[in-house]
């Protein structure tokens, strides 16, 4: 059975410390962490050392890292950035099961698609998992699923997220070409009954908790259960109005409104 993951950016920027301690009290067996969270953890004065044994103290794995986007070739980028160093450095320290990336900018498929195999190359051993956005660069299961297919490299794989899922219009016909061995992750959440003028602000924003509002995570579940898939599941509900209420809450209102949901889905391997 593998972890239930709290990600990062449901936890907001709460300290190092602090996110660790709400994801253990809530439940949750594992975090997710962003490169950006790492580096403020090492600015507060904590070593890899200390972060392990915080981890270790709580019973906590860390599981995923968050979040590559500037892998494609263009306007001057830095290839390979620093900040995809420090991900590969957080993943092979503290033994996380993947590393997320996509990517926001307008890009040519072919220049997309160089990129992304040139960085699961780099990666070497560490599972890269490429996650489609409706206002990202790649807007749609079938454009995600070509990336992938185009690398030929063991170690690529996809994210399926169920916000994407049901603003992007995916259907069961474009989970059907995809491996079941290549979807990495699962990251539940729920959606309000319209969507926002800006796409990105309401996923960044304004998520809701997994099961509170439709069974758009159930339903997904239920179809990627019937698909074959048997993958890690993360929490990822960036809400603005459950932050405020601290980290602690955050995490305990998502942990009970994931396990309702994961309840009958004893295939999605989730602790």
């Amino acid at each position: 059975m593998r972890p239930l993951t709290i990600s990062s950016l449901t936890l907001g920027e709460a300290p190092f410390r602090e996110r660790i301690q709400a994801a253990a009290s809530a439940g949750f067996q594992a975090v997710g962490l962003s490169v950006e969270a790492y580096r403020e953890a090492r600015r507060t004065g904590l070593d890899d050392h200390a972060m392990q044994a915080i981890l270790d103290e709580n019973g906590i794995a860390l599981s995923e890292v968050e979040f590559l986007s500037d892998w494609a070739p263009g306007d001057g980028a830095e290839i390979p950035s620093p900040k995809e160093e420090t991900a590969f450095h957080i993943a092979r320290t503290f033994g996380a099961d993947h590393i997320n990336s996509g990517l926001f900018e307008p890009t040519p498929m072919e220049v997309m698609a160089d990129g992304f195999t040139a960085l699961c190359e780099r990666a070497g051993e560490l599972r890269i998992a490429l996650e489609y956005m409706p206002f990202g660069a790649v807007p749609d299961l079938p454009t995600a699923w070509e990336l992938v297919r185009r690398t030929a490299r063991p170690n690529a794989g996809l994210v399926l997220d169920v916000w994407h899922w049901v603003r992007g219009a995916t259907s069961a016909a474009d989970l059907a070409p995809v491996p079941p061995g290549r979807i990495f992750t699962v990251q539940l959440c729920d959606v309000g009954p319209d969507p926002l003028a800006d796409m990105r602000q309401e996923s960044l924003h304004h998520r809701l908790v997994p099961g509170s509002r439709t069974r758009a995570a159930q339903d997904l579940l239920t179809l990627l259960v019937e698909h074959g898939v048997k993958t890690t599941v993360s929490a990822e509900v960036m809400s603005d109005a459950l932050l405020s209420q601290g980290p602690g809450a955050t995490a305990r209102a998502v942990f009970a409104g994931t396990r309702a949901v994961l309840a009958g889905h004893t295939a999605v391997r989730a602790g």
